[in-house]
């Protein structure tokens, strides 16, 4: 590992690059590896390069173990003109994260945390997830040969566990208070020797922060006014952060865009604390939506993405489960079948362009966080027609 630090997010206290539980033993709060204040992107093609190797001087790696990447990131960033008219907005960008291996942006996260667990020896590693992060520690396990440990809530339903059963994994359905599993993983993982990427820990959050770097380099270094992304546990917002301030720091861009951190309104931890003025979030009982992918009623980010809110002036917004239904047909109108939650930052953007909020002259970019096949059972909730005709009668049928 190169010479560097972890940080805790919120009172500082430094740690080692070596250590591997993400939280500060102060008060609690997520840590993060130092931002990098000297780097430039690797030359080259990216269809031989991976990621790590692409943006080698913003990772605390010495070399890369290449053989255990599926080529994750390296995403399209898509301009829909008939969205941005449609909005009265200048344009819109669809950063679609359903082009990874795994069909989700959580391999960049994965990828970025077995680098760290290998440089550090380990054999074994997990994570709590009952979605798209289960299925990525699962495939990037394999690929590894790592013995991995998938922790999911006992009534998980079978359309969830089979796309993460496949991959072979020790997984787990755990009974008993979903909610503590987060951290109870994390103890368990320090007893027993097993390197935990859940959803905010420091090397995850590493990962996103691509996303951004990608971004810039899509735009031409052209910073977005906007930057919209469907928030859960708080880490990949963390992660996107991250990389525009790298970037900002090195002088690859001269500012940042404004965040906007969009929630289901069923389950809405951060937005609930940022727009009733609250110091810290609070748990959300009884979650409902059908935003699955972020339903997380207790953020483990959460303090820290209402602490960037806030010292921005940024923005968040919650949106109720028929404005992502809509939002999700209309993004399929535009090529793109994202689950629910991906589909929360147009319908984001919709309610603050009809609010007046975001403006004509404004350009943004909505992260299209995962595939629309990880929940299927959102086709019920769509009016989807199926014609049928014999094929004698079919000419007439189809004038």
């Amino acid at each position: 590992m190169k010479k560097t630090d972890l940080v805790c997010t919120h009172c500082e206290k430094i740690f080692l690059i070596t250590e591997v539980y993400p939280r500060c033993d102060i008060c609690n709060e997520p840590l993060e590896v130092k931002k990098a204040a000297k780097g430039r992107i690797k030359e080259g093609n990216t269809f031989t390069q991976t990621i790590l190797e692409r943006y080698e001087d913003f990772f605390p790696f010495k070399g890369i173990e290449e053989d255990i990447c599926l080529h994750e990131g390296f995403t399209p960033l898509i301009n829909s003109s008939s969205l941005a008219a449609e909005l009265g907005v200048k344009e819109i960008h669809l950063k679609n994260e359903t082009g990874n291996p795994t069909w989700s942006f959580k391999d960049r996260g994965t990828s970025a945390g077995i680098q760290h667990a290998l440089k550090l020896g380990y054999k074994k590693i997990g994570t709590v997830s009952s979605g798209n992060m289960a299925a990525s520690i699962a495939a990037y396990g394999a690929k590894a040969g790592l013995k991995t440990f998938i922790l999911v809530s006992a009534d998980l339903p079978p359309e969830k566990l089979n796309p993460i059963a496949i991959y072979n994994p020790a997984l787990i359905r755990v009974q008993g208070d979903y909610g503590n599993l987060y951290y109870e993983s994390l103890k368990i993982g320090q007893k027993q020797g097993i390197y935990f990427i859940n959803s905010d820990v420091p090397f995850r959050v590493e990962g996103s922060k691509t996303i951004a770097f990608e971004i810039c380099e899509q735009l031409g270094f052209a910073v977005p006014d906007y930057v919209v992304v469907p928030t859960s546990s708080g880490g990949n917002l963390r992660g996107i952060i991250k990389g525009f301030e790298e970037f900002r720091l090195c002088g690859l861009i001269d500012k940042i865009p404004r965040i906007i951190c969009a929630q289901a309104r069923g389950c809405a931890a951060i937005y609930n604390a940022h727009s009733n003025n609250h110091e810290t979030i609070s748990r959300v009982e009884n979650p409902d939506t059908i935003a699955h992918a972020i339903e997380n009623p207790l953020p483990p980010s959460g303090n820290e993405i209402l602490r960037k809110l806030r010292a921005n002036d940024w923005i968040s917004v919650a949106v109720t489960d028929e404005e992502i239904i809509r939002a999700q047909k209309r993004l399929a109108g535009e090529g793109i079948f994202g689950q629910p939650a991906a589909a929360v930052p147009l319908a984001a953007v919709r309610q603050l362009a009809g609010n007046g909020v975001i403006k004509s002259r404004d350009t943004i970019v909505l992260i299209v966080t995962g595939g629309g096949l990880k929940y299927t059972a959102a086709f019920e909730r769509h009016d989807l027609k199926v014609a049928d005709c014999r094929i004698e009668e079919l000419s007439e049928f189809m004038r």
